[in-house]
């Protein structure tokens, strides 16, 4: 739909009722569907993931109407959640690494998979934490949460994945967060070598702590063209209180590399040898590209092994690659055009006149605020759908005939 000018647009400001342009309607719609292209896309939501075995990095739902708190936790992939789980209480993990749908095993008691019912009793490898409950943060909080009023926003740990407050972080948040990855407390204390990392690492920006968000933004930039596949990405989500769920920001903080040690030597070693030390305590936010600097020597994998952590040397694994890949799988996708081709040549007919109709008059009736220069609230667009409703009714209803 393409509206001239006068601008056709909702109120701003309008009064007891608060509206917005169509352009911030279209945007934001656009905005969503991005992110769930991102979040979903690299996920089937036909096919039970199970057989796939441990998934490197898949979306994964938990059942409370199934396994509610106190029991066992439990996660269900994409599909599941769609066919078996219809219907049901669901909390949204947004993604995990090497996680196994569990839908219809022992913790969903006498409930089958739909999809894939021939499954073993448990997922021994899967990970869970108190996020599986609806829980998040060291608080241990329902989000969103009704009795907290404090606005804040959350964001995920890349290592236990679970999701922190800002304000429980126990640091002061860095300018830009949402383009850089975080490591809570606790995990960075379980691979205590990534203190040292840290201090060398973090806090080095060339530009210092207040620089402009644009001016590391044209840092991404210049990064972006010499390596198109982003290595890193944080978490984050809506102040406490808006719509409950996770939203992403994927795009990395640019950094500056550290020099690398002679040819054989361990870049750990050679940083340790420098004896600059970080306070350890509260969560640490890295820069872009900070996996690439770790140290691959034989010594130092079986470190990140004995740690938990060995997926911080794959590329692969950050949510921002699989979003990118969930993007890619639905470039050029029309979910229209989609639906359409599912109908035969009738229906599709029909129901192309019936849209091409309903743009036609949603135009000429938006055109009228334009004109008379009023504004154009929620409950005037209700009306027109009720009104084209209304319409199509009389036009479907049987004619009646009565005997004179």
């Amino acid at each position: 739909m393409c509206l001239s000018a006068p601008c056709v647009r909702m109120a701003v400001d309008s009064g007891d009722e608060p509206t917005f342009s169509l352009v911030d309607v279209l945007e934001e719609d656009d905005e969503l569907e991005e992110e769930a292209y991102a979040v979903l896309g690299g996920s089937d939501p036909d096919k039970c993931s199970y057989p796939q075995g441990y998934v490197k990095r898949q979306a994964v739902y938990a059942c409370s109407t199934c396994t509610p708190r106190g029991g066992e936790p439990a996660g269900v992939c994409l599909a599941c959640s769609y066919k078996c789980h219809e219907g049901h209480e669901l909390f949204e993990l947004y993604t995990k690494r090497n996680f196994r749908c569990d839908c219809g095993n022992d913790k969903f008691g006498g409930l089958k998979c739909k999809l894939f019912p021939d499954k073993v009793g448990c997922n021994p490898n899967n990970k869970y934490n108190h996020n599986f409950f609806g829980l998040y943060c060291t608080c241990d909080r329902p989000y969103p949460d009704s009795e907290d009023q404090v606005p804040d926003e959350m964001i995920q740990c890349i290592v236990c994945e679970d999701w922190f407050h800002g304000r429980h972080l126990g640091c002061e948040l860095e300018e830009c967060v949402e383009l850089q990855e975080m490591v809570c407390e606790a995990c960075m204390n379980k691979a205590p070598f990534l203190w040292s990392y840290a201090a060398h690492i973090t806090g080095t920006h060339p530009l210092g702590r207040e620089s402009s968000t644009s001016v590391w933004r044209e840092v991404w930039n210049h990064m972006w063209m010499l390596h198109p596949l982003p290595l890193t990405h944080v978490s984050k989500v809506v102040p406490n209180g808006a719509v409950g769920c996770k939203r992403t920001h994927g795009q990395m903080e640019g950094s500056v590399p550290t020099p690398a040690p002679p040819p054989g030597q361990c870049k750990l070693v050679a940083l340790e040898a420098k004896g600059l030390e970080r306070m350890r305590q509260g969560a640490v936010f890295w820069p872009y590209v900070w996996r690439s600097q770790l140290c691959t020597c034989i010594s130092c994998k079986r470190a990140y092994v004995a740690a938990g952590v060995p997926f911080l040397l794959d590329e692969s694994d950050t949510v921002l690659a699989y979003e990118n890949r969930g993007r890619a799988a639905h470039e050029g996708c029309d979910p229209l055009m989609s639906a359409l081709n599912m109908l035969d040549h009738v229906q599709q007919l029909e129901i192309i006149y019936e849209f091409n109709d309903m743009k036609a008059e949603l135009k000429e009736y938006l055109q009228r605020f334009a004109v008379e220069g009023k504004v154009v609230t929620s409950e005037d667009i209700q009306s027109f759908f009720e009104e084209l409703q209304a319409r199509k009714r009389r036009r479907t209803s049987p004619c009646q005939y009565y005997c004179s």
